[in-house]
């Protein structure tokens, strides 16, 4: 892990801070949906010069990732994952215990997307984006991707400990607690749920990073949507 993490994670240093700007044509572009469906909102090609964000912007990209339609989407099939495997059983069965599933997997989401994403990154000074490597081999590029949720830049373009990604969604867990039922209130129960959240994160940097390539491969349409 340290030989991963030092050869994957700190490559990149800048000593100097920079003046945040607003995105370029290019990085809007990145705006766009993996296979047409899941939010693909806050990635930029790492071979760019790196331009840091506004907390504004932080925000805004913590929104999209919450309120976008197929969020809803992806909260229906995880509520429908958790009541297969009959997940908290106070909820029930039938449409109202998937009602109760459904909000509870919903709230996780879009809790978590406004803490990893808006409001520890403006907290702790660091940029919520994915930064795409796009080059070299896969394994090597899949390792990157996957330690992104360990290492992440700074508001200055170094590489340091990706504090927003652990602390927001060990806060989204604590807050979960409010509206979970009282017998999954405990640290196995929480510890599990910043397991799944920082996992998901992973598994979507794999997706970010590989989507263009698959992209070309599939001749998916030029223009993002």
């Amino acid at each position: 892990m340290i030989v991963i993490l030092g050869s994957l994670a700190f490559g990149q240093t800048a000593s100097d801070p920079v003046q945040p700007l607003q995105p370029t044509d290019a990085q809007q572009q990145e705006d766009k949906r993996i296979l047409g469906v899941l939010p693909n909102y806050r990635t930029v090609e790492d071979s760019r010069p790196f331009s840091p964000i506004t907390p504004k912007q932080k925000f805004t990209i913590a929104a999209k990732d919450s309120f976008d339609y197929p969020v809803y989407l992806i909260s229906g099939a995880f509520a429908a994952l958790y009541q297969l495997d009959d997940q908290n059983p106070s909820f029930g069965q039938g449409l109202k215990g998937y009602g109760k599933r459904y909000g509870a997997a919903y709230g996780d989401q879009a809790i978590g997307n406004i803490l990893a994403e808006g409001v520890f990154p403006t907290l702790f000074h660091e940029d919520p984006r994915y930064f795409r490597r796009g080059t070299g081999g896969k394994w090597s590029r899949t390792g990157y991707a996957l330690t992104r949720v360990i290492v992440n830049r700074t508001d200055r373009g170094n590489w340091g400990f990706n504090y927003a990604e652990w602390v927001g969604n060990g806060t989204a867990a604590a807050i979960s607690n409010f509206y979970y039922p009282g017998d999954t209130r405990n640290f196995h129960d929480n510890v599990e749920k910043v397991t799944v959240a920082v996992a998901t994160d992973a598994f979507s940097n794999v997706l970010k990073e590989f989507w263009p390539d698959w992209k070309k491969k599939l001749h998916w349409g030029s223009h993002p949507k």
